[in-house]
């Protein structure tokens, strides 16, 4: 089967489209380079759309009808959105599902030291990344810092044009000899990848000092004056002490804004589009669908990079509790009708799959593989080698997506991951499975997948968006 070039269909009111479309993610990914900067602003969007949001309605004990509109959001993370369809949801629910975390690296709980002159924050990266590609690149720090009072302060810094920038260093060719003999997983370590935050000593004003006090402030003001420094910035800017790393969330990212790549502008080259290149074009999906005979979810989740464990991940109860609250809300919650809703719904687990490069063309199967510029792309199992960890749609789903994307006439691919041997990856579909619910995996292909900057066709991301609309408008067996 040959792929089709997804470009060649579009008339020139479709082009118009998929520029506009494009410039909107874009702006997406520029303000969302975390996971609570996504929630941010997904919720702003959805507020403006109708949305209203379930702990309020579940308070007031408001009951839902067709067509209204409901989120929940978990621990800032984390959201689930709910369009409430003609049928009931113990016939099930057309869900698309996504993640919104990103490989980065994470600033440790004690993490401010100097050494050599030079003040660090020491790092842990976070999901799979190849660590020699985080050296030597500006760097920005986001997130926030959570005091023992209970107030929050966010920190951006590094985005801005007059913000200062931040970096990992590496060793210079002259001196490198032994290093370009490691392995690549082993030229740059994990615990090297400590970000260079200054290297300027605080300066203290002794002239108004006693003198028999002056000797022993400047032996003090020696130690560590870098850090010194850092931390007297730090209490000037945001009113932090050390302590206070404690209880901090701060992420560390590739400075710059998404950009259009190519002469032709085909493609896009931001961070972060693994996986919120599928995590926009499913909530542009939720806003333009206003009517569907059944009820529509999206679900935007954190910690897939890392096995989706923890509160905020796609293992937690926390979508299942939200689905719950809004059958009760429907008057059809019971725990059985709750296993039926999910045993009997559709879901697109949406995340990206690996493009075809012909850089490195031995690395994948020509014929099963996913090709820039071709369309939305569906993987029909993931896993490592084996299938390990996968989930394996069934015939009959992928036949039900085929009839409808033809219907819409939505351009799509099928793909695996790579050579079977060489690996794999895992994604969120194995956990929905769980409850006997359809699945497959789908989504964008990607270039450059977990690196500091990734790419992908302007044509695909605006088609995945067309693909998700028509499943949600269709998708019931």
């Amino acid at each position: 089967m040959e792929h089709k070039n997804t470009w060649e269909t579009y008339n020139a009111k479709q082009l118009k489209e998929v520029d506009t479309f494009a410039r909107e993610y874009m702006d997406f990914l520029d303000n969302g380079k975390t996971e609570r900067e996504c929630i941010d602003q997904i919720v702003n969007t959805i507020e403006q759309a109708g949305y209203q949001e379930l702990e309020t309605l579940v308070k007031s004990g408001r009951e839902l009808k067709t067509g209204d509109k409901v989120y929940s959001v978990w621990m800032n993370k984390s959201i689930a959105m709910f369009r409430i369809g003609k049928e009931k949801m113990t016939e099930g629910i057309n869900i698309l599902g996504a993640h919104i975390d990103s490989p980065r690296l994470d600033i440790k709980q004690n993490p401010l030291y100097e050494d050599g002159g030079f003040a660090y924050l020491d790092t842990h990266y976070y999901g799979g990344v190849k660590k020699y590609q985080w050296v030597t690149i500006p760097l920005a720090i986001h997130g926030v810092v959570v005091k023992k009072d209970g107030t929050t302060v966010e920190i951006n810094v590094g985005e801005n044009e007059d913000d200062p920038v931040f970096f990992v260093s590496d060793l210079l060719i002259h001196l490198a000899q032994e290093q370009m003999e490691k392995k690549a997983n082993k030229v740059i370590e994990g615990e090297a990848l400590d970000i260079i935050i200054g290297n300027k000593p605080l300066i203290i004003d002794n002239k108004d000092k006693d003198s028999s006090h002056k000797d022993e402030e400047e032996k003090s003001a020696d130690k560590d004056a870098v850090k010194k420094g850092i931390l007297e910035i730090l209490q000037k800017s945001y009113d932090m002490e050390e302590e206070d790393f404690i209880s901090a969330e701060l992420e560390v990212v590739p400075v710059g804004r998404a950009r259009e790549a190519g002469f032709d502008r085909s493609m896009i080259l931001a961070y972060g589009q693994d996986d919120r290149v599928c995590a926009f074009s499913s909530l542009k999906a939720m806003l333009e669908v206003e009517h569907s005979d059944r009820t529509a979810c999206c679900i935007l989740v954190d910690k897939e990079e890392i096995g989706s464990v923890g509160a905020t991940g796609m293992q937690s109860k926390f979508f299942e509790n939200a689905v719950a609250e809004v059958m009760n809300l429907t008057g059809e919650y019971s725990e059985l009708n709750l296993r039926r809703c999910l045993s009997r719904s559709c879901m697109l687990s949406s995340d990206v799959s690996s493009a075809f490069d012909p850089t490195y063309a031995a690395s994948f199967d020509k014929k099963n593989v996913a090709y820039l510029g071709c369309g939305m792309v569906f993987n029909k199992f993931t896993g490592a080698r084996g299938k390990s960890g996968s989930n394996d749609a069934n015939a009959e789903y992928l036949g039900h997506i085929r009839a409808i994307f033809e219907k819409e006439k939505v351009n799509f691919q099928t793909a695996e991951l790579g050579k079977v041997d060489l690996g794999g990856g895992g994604t969120i579909a194995y956990i929905l499975a769980l409850y006997g619910m359809n699945v497959i995996d789908s989504g964008v292909a990607v270039l450059n997948m977990h690196a500091p900057w990734e790419a992908t066709s302007k044509a695909d991301v605006y088609e995945t968006k067309r693909g998700y609309v028509a499943f949600l408008k269709h998708a019931s067996l």
